[in-house]
């Protein structure tokens, strides 16, 4: 494996979008998001990180192929069901936030580090933009879910070792398609934060 972690912008990253919503559509299918996606939806998403000023995008490449992606955008260009729980809070100003969009990799790829990269380079994106505050956001399923895979494991630890802290009081819904269902519903999302000293 020749595995290379690089920001895209630009040419390279609208010739890149097809193989980010392959990888969103692949890897968003199993739990805990259970992602019934469709490449239409997934183009016009990701053309918002060709568009929005200040956006950020991070590949991860095996040779030329790419095997995993990682995205941030300044949260005033977000979504207001992602807005919202930092503008009703009195402790953050919503200019000061780096929004942490998806990390998504192919299963043969993780456990060699390249989630500390994707975090790293985010990282040092909003270091850039000037913003002290970085945050996203992670479904919350029931541990009896019927579709939990037995020996999932949460990603909770590795967050919490990246200096996120999980905030019960900040939370949203995000609605999607999920595999069996017929259209879209709203489900349960809770934010984790790291503010820089």
């Amino acid at each position: 494996m020749t595995l290379h972690v690089s920001p895209a912008t630009g040419a390279e990253l609208r010739a890149a979008l097809p193989d980010l919503a392959r990888l969103r559509m692949t890897v968003f299918r199993d739990f805990p998001y259970l992602y019934e996606g469709s490449a239409d939806y997934e183009q016009r998403y990701l053309e918002t990180y060709l568009q929005a000023p200040g956006a950020f995008v991070v590949l991860a490449r095996d040779g030329d192929r790419v095997v995993g992606a990682s995205t941030a955008l300044p949260l005033l260009h977000e979504t207001p069901e992602v807005r919202r729980p930092f503008e009703q809070s009195p402790e953050f100003d919503p200019a000061q936030v780096l929004y942490l969009g998806e990390s998504v990799l192919l299963p043969d790829y993780r456990g060699q580090g390249l989630g500390h990269a994707f975090f790293d380079q985010r990282e040092a994106h909003a270091r850039t933009l000037g913003l002290p505050v970085t945050a996203f956001c992670a479904v919350q399923r029931s541990p009896s879910h019927p579709a939990r895979p037995a020996g999932h494991r949460p990603l909770n630890a590795f967050w919490q070792a990246r200096g996120y802290a999980e905030r019960p009081d900040l939370q949203t819904e995000m609605s999607w398609q999920e595999l069996g269902e017929v259209q879209e519903t709203p489900k349960p999302m809770r934010f984790w934060v790291r503010q820089s000293p």
